[in-house]
């Protein structure tokens, strides 16, 4: 039983749009034609992939599983698309890269300007989310890379130093602080620190610094 990759693209559209004209429409194709090669496919697996009515397009409990295999499918055909493109050319096609929320404003705009002269032909996607997401991500092949603080806490990656950043104390004017020229740990209660929320590693970071003493 052969399985075409337009027939999985096909039943993807259909259990996205929950329409066959519509899925149809999004596949370039007529409706006729893709109702045709779905029902071929439903008698050639022996499973129904959808309950179909004058009203509404329902996928069955059979079909979330067979439409969720094949949408990794089609996306490890992409990969395997974009590995040959990058042999040809590896600082082109698409890019997903994952950036903290507390780096991507500053870095990203002084960096995607110059890579993007330097590499015309590279398809640069950004996705900005907490330490713990990207790295899910990054495991699960959904990113290529992240941009994130150090130490990232999983020792199955590859982890290259950009740059320091020292810590700087931020406090009002007529804090018992205020006018030194540094501080100790010690002397910032974690009680008085203003922290992002659960989640952001720059939390974890400040918790850690002055609450260890």
């Amino acid at each position: 039983m052969d399985v075409t990759l337009q027939e999985l693209r096909y039943i993807v559209a259909v259990a996205d749009r929950r329409h066959f004209g519509r899925a149809a429409a999004d596949c370039f194709v007529s409706q006729p034609t893709l109702s045709t090669q779905v029902k071929r496919l439903e008698e050639r697996l022996g499973v129904r992939l959808f309950e179909r009515s004058n009203k509404s397009v329902r996928i069955t409990p059979e079909g979330e599983g067979i439409v969720a295999q094949a949408r990794r499918v089609l996306e490890e055909v992409k990969r395997l698309e974009e590995v040959a493109r990058g042999l040809r050319d590896p600082l082109s096609g698409e890019f997903r890269l994952g950036v903290i929320a507390t780096l991507a404003p500053y870095l990203l705009p002084l960096a995607l300007p110059p890579l993007k002269r330097r590499c015309p032909g590279l398809k640069l996607v950004v996705r900005e989310g907490l330490t713990a997401d990207l790295l899910a991500a990054l495991r699960e092949h959904r990113l290529d890379a992240v941009l994130l603080s150090l130490p990232a806490g999983d020792e199955g990656l590859e982890t290259a130093p950009l740059f320091d950043e020292p810590f700087l104390l931020a406090c009002p004017r007529r804090h018992r602080l205020a006018g030194q020229r540094q501080a100790s740990a010690s002397d910032v209660p974690p009680g008085e620190l203003l922290l992002l929320a659960e989640g952001h590693c720059l939390r974890d970071q400040a918790l850690e610094v002055c609450g260890s003493h």
